[in-house]
């Protein structure tokens, strides 16, 4: 019998649902008390079964279902992008042989477990436990698979197996208030547990290890395509140069007027003038004796931006959501340099919740100002990330509510970063906030040509007009020197950013190609249509009601309504 879409879309479905921590981060609320097989041999397997899944879909005959088409589409993407990550090599070995992932993989799950599964506490801990106790075979397997690994994922990777131990300590405590029967088991598990991590860093130091982290412009092309990016690399480095050379001047023109107003010489550096703002506009701690007292700051932040929202009516809301705003646990921190978000799992029911994490540390204070703390919640909340993925989370397509689409996420909340104030939402001291957001954003242009840099190896894409210090052959310490240059980052946060560049090859240029997309697509509506509220409105409508996709198909779904 002839294949068909149907029996196609239900082993593309199993394929997706049978790792526990992606049933996990889907929603799926069994067989989550197993951790990954994290070898080789169950990686080809997946690849194996993801090529035969890509011949299937490729012979399917044609439709005229224009929503069946988009989804097929979307796919194909992600199947060719599943086979690449898994096979790319470099240097002779994959990603899986480089990369050592045990702090992820065995913390991130039990964290999600405790605050945003919806089960009783004693299923969660039964299944914490079970994890727990299946760790020495896994950290086994992992270290099976690694063959000479990257250093600097050694180093982060350690960092985070060592925050794990408050971790558990936060487990054990939850699990005595909720009265859970079977501590002694807990507490046996997270003993073995802590034990098998410990050695499991000692094998780490002792590994042979590589600082080649280049994997050539071929795969660097490849890459991009997979993410759905219909740029080559010279094409996404004049981008950036040219956004960075426009923020600079903007910069520049709100220099002359802020300098006078604080003091400070008219050719006062932009350096300069931005760590003056942020020294005069730092956050008043509510309780100074505790940095998580911050939350309550971007908690009144969010008020005030649902409240604009609402009263302006620009965007659609779901008749339900919720956001919860905790600070990055330890083991999440070498990765998440200030802020991020864990989209709501679009295959569980009930209100979408997302989780959004704030790295409060003292040395990235600095991160969270008054000037930036409203644009923090722009961007990670409503009406950015949070409400963007919570619609996708609703849309009835398995494909398209689980698609991973980088650039269509951030180039959502980046254009909304502009879109927010010029839509009359009001930010105290408007002038500097929008210079010290503008500094910030500029980390867009920078992570487009680090990117570019950390996949190719050709220093020549960090050339981009900014002056910075070039004399280490380090790629590292090269692209923090552009990084800081751009952007006044501390050195904290630039080296946890460009851990974070490192490992998500692809995922970095998505911003401000994201960015550069989507105001390309709503200048093309307001070309054919006249800007105006009302059309503002049906773009953000159909936006974030036609679940995840790149926006090269985005456009196609504007066409088919015939908005283009």
């Amino acid at each position: 019998m002839a294949d068909s879409w149907s029996a196609f879309l239900d082993d593309y479905v199993a394929l997706h649902t049978t790792d526990p921590n992606e049933r996990l981060h889907l929603g799926l609320l069994d067989g989550l008390d197993r951790l990954p097989d994290p070898s080789l041999e169950h990686a080809a397997k997946e690849a194996d079964a993801a090529r035969a899944l890509l011949t299937r879909l490729e012979a399917l005959p044609p439709t005229d279902d224009f929503e069946e088409r988009l989804d097929r589409d979307l796919a194909h993407l992600t199947l060719r992008k599943r086979i690449l990550w898994a096979e790319f090599t470099w240097g002779g070995r994959n990603t899986l042989q480089r990369e050592p992932g045990a702090g992820d993989a065995v913390g991130e799950p039990l964290f999600l477990m405790m605050i945003n599964d919806p089960r009783p506490a004693a299923e969660r801990l039964g299944d914490i436990t079970a994890r727990l106790e299946q760790v020495p075979a896994f950290l086994d397997a992992m270290l099976a698979r690694l063959d000479e690994p990257l250093e600097r994922w050694r180093d982060i990777d350690v960092q985070a197996v060592e925050g794990l131990p408050g971790l558990f300590d936060t487990v054990r405590g939850w699990a005595a208030e909720e009265g859970w029967d079977s501590l002694d088991r807990l507490d046996a598990a997270i003993a073995t547990a802590s034990t098998a991590l410990t050695a499991y860093c000692d094998a780490l130091r002792a590994m042979p290890t590589t600082r080649d982290l280049h994997v050539g412009p071929e795969i660097a092309a490849q890459i991009v395509s997979a993410w759905g990016v219909d740029m080559s690399l010279s094409e996404l480095h004049a981008m950036a140069k040219e956004y960075l050379a426009r923020i600079t001047a903007d910069m520049e023109g709100l220099r002359d007027v802020l300098a006078p107003r604080y003091g400070l010489a008219a050719d006062v550096s932009l350096a300069e003038l931005h760590d003056v703002l942020n020294k005069k506009h730092a956050v008043a701690l509510p309780d100074p004796d505790r940095l998580d007292s911050i939350l309550e700051v971007y908690e009144s932040e969010r008020e005030k931006i649902r409240a604009f929202i609402k009263g302006n009516d620009l965007f659609p809301l779901p008749d339900q959501e919720d956001m919860k705003i905790l600070p990055t646990p330890g083991f999440l921190q070498p990765q998440i340099p200030a802020g991020a978000m864990m989209a709501p799992p679009p295959l569980r029911d009930g209100v979408p919740t997302s989780v959004v994490y704030l790295t409060l540390v003292e040395d990235r204070l600095d991160s969270h100002t008054d000037l930036g703390i409203p644009m923090m919640m722009v961007h990670e909340g409503i009406p950015g990330h949070h409400l963007q993925l919570a619609w996708a989370s609703l849309h009835p397509s398995f494909v398209r509510s689980t698609y991973d689409c980088p650039h269509h996420a951030e180039g959502w909340t980046t254009m909304l970063e502009d879109y927010i104030v010029d839509a009359g939402f009001e930010i105290a001291h408007a002038d500097a906030a929008r210079f010290s957001n503008l500094r910030d954003i500029a980390r867009i242009g920078a992570r487009v040509v680090i990117d570019l840099y950390f996949m190719t190896g050709d220093p020549a894409y960090l050339e981009v007009g900014v002056e910075f210090d070039r004399s280490s052959d380090d790629p590292f310490v090269r692209a923090g020197a552009l990084l800081k240059a751009v952007t006044g980052f501390s050195e904290a946060r630039a080296q946890a950013e460009l851990n974070w560049y490192s490992a998500r090859r692809g995922y970095p240029l998505s911003y401000l190609t994201g960015n550069h997309l989507v105001w390309g697509l709503k200048r093309d509506l307001e070309a054919k249509n006249g800007a105006s509220t009302e059309l503002d409105r049906a773009f953000h409508d159909v936006f974030l009601r036609s679940g995840n996709m790149p926006i090269t198909m985005l456009r196609r779904v504007f066409d088919h309504r015939g908005m283009l």
